[in-house]
């Protein structure tokens, strides 16, 4: 197994915005937040308001050292919102676990809760990584299908989703794929879009 690459191998910081929408998975994202910090990335978490109802901000925070912006209203220093901000400073907007309703909204340009806002304000030279996480009948409708064929066509990736036993009971696709897998493949994108201004 290869190692993972550390702060060392990277002098400049990455910045990734993890953002986190309303999947049981919701609780690996922790573990994705702190395997990108250990590798040297600045990770700014958002949560959608689904999201909280599996996890709440705390770890989040806690692990990545940043505020967790839970609303786009939320309050900070300074003058810019929170969501311009974070997807002007954004070499990779990683969103794990995305469900069929993110997806759908990314598709279509929908813009109502600050993660959405932020995929839509992201800089072209930045990269937007989602890795799906849903109920196995969800992932292979025809409109989610649909939808992943279209935000591929923007230059959109993805990871996953893998087969196995679903939390919802039922044995198919729409398990998050795995947090290793995960953290590599973000690694990898948001070092070869690293800015350089």
């Amino acid at each position: 197994m290869s190692a993972q690459p550390t702060a060392e191998s990277h002098p400049e910081p990455r910045n990734i915005v993890l953002g986190v929408t309303g999947s049981i998975a919701a609780h690996k994202a922790a573990d994705i937040c702190s395997q990108l910090v250990k590798a040297g990335c600045r990770v700014s978490v958002v949560m959608t308001a689904d999201a909280q109802q599996f996890i709440t901000p705390l770890p989040f925070k806690t692990l990545s050292r940043q505020p967790v912006v839970t609303g786009l209203y939320d309050e900070e220093e300074g003058w810019k919102p929170a969501h311009v901000r974070l997807a002007d400073e954004a070499d990779l907007l990683l969103i794990a676990p995305a469900t069929a309703n993110c997806l759908a909204k990314l598709a279509h340009g929908l813009a109502d809760d600050a993660l959405t806002c932020i995929a839509l304000a992201l800089r072209p030279q930045a990269k937007l990584l989602v890795a799906p996480a849903m109920n196995g009948k969800m992932w292979l409708h025809p409109a989610t299908q649909e939808n992943v064929r279209l935000l591929r066509s923007r230059g959109v990736e993805f990871i996953g989703p893998d087969a196995g036993m679903l939390s919802c009971g039922y044995e198919g696709i729409g398990r998050l794929w795995n947090v290793d897998g995960i953290v590599a493949a973000a690694l990898e994108l948001a070092g070869r879009e690293r800015r350089h201004d």
